[in-house]
């Protein structure tokens, strides 16, 4: 036989395997383990406490009580498109006597708080109180903004807004009338209300500077 001739054909065919030929049983799934609910917790903690509205007070480990009043956002046009940073309006005090505000600007909301809380605690001033209240009626003003702040009984409460209530509160003030006119921006209001409270005197600062004693 010459290489050009074919090859005739073959009559061995290779048998197929019979792993093939027989189908492989389906394997059953993993029995799974029923697991028991796990009770409630009962021990009374009752879950954290959320951040709630910016305007909630949050008291860190130093007894300093500290609020959000207010975050703002700023942008500036750049070639790129626009870059945003924000600015916080802290108020922190140790609602004792002493309150202090400040204002933090930065990139990214957590680091403007932290650098207003910074900067109202290094700002912090003693308030002269009555008790719950203030000793006498006083005009607190800054910019647009005028706040008007009366002695008020025992019982009755803070009645401000949110802006002047995060100051007062903090300051230790229990019971208070306020009234405010002209812008109600809460810079302004925060501000004018701090101003207000740097106004107030003691009946012993007046028996001082007058060289005399009050009568009851």
């Amino acid at each position: 036989m010459t290489e050009s001739e074919p090859k005739p054909p073959t009559s061995e065919t290779p048998a197929a395997p019979e792993a093939q030929s027989e189908k492989a049983a389906p394997t059953p799934p993993p029995a799974t383990e029923k697991r028991r609910p796990q009770a409630a917790n009962r021990g009374g903690g009752g879950g954290g406490r959320g951040r709630g509205p910016r305007q909630q007070s949050d008291q860190d480990d130093k007894g300093l009580g500290e609020v959000v009043v207010k975050i703002g956002r700023c942008s500036t046009v750049v070639k790129g498109g626009r870059r945003f940073s924000f600015g916080a309006l802290v108020v922190v005090g140790d609602k004792k006597g002493q309150v202090g505000i400040g204002y933090g600007k930065s990139v990214e909301v957590p680091s403007a708080i932290e650098k207003g809380k910074k900067i109202a605690t290094r700002a912090m001033t003693p308030v002269k109180l009555h008790g719950g209240t203030i000793p006498h009626r006083v005009v607190g003003r800054y910019g647009a903004s005028e706040v008007v702040m009366v002695p008020a009984s025992p019982g009755t409460g803070v009645i401000a807004g949110t802006s002047v209530r995060a100051v007062l509160e903090l300051a230790g003030v229990h019971d208070i009338l306020t009234k405010s006119y002209g812008s109600n921006t809460p810079k302004n209001l925060v501000r004018a209300t701090f101003d207000g409270l740097m106004q107030l005197v003691s009946r012993e600062d007046v028996e001082r500077l007058r060289g005399v004693t009050l009568s009851a």
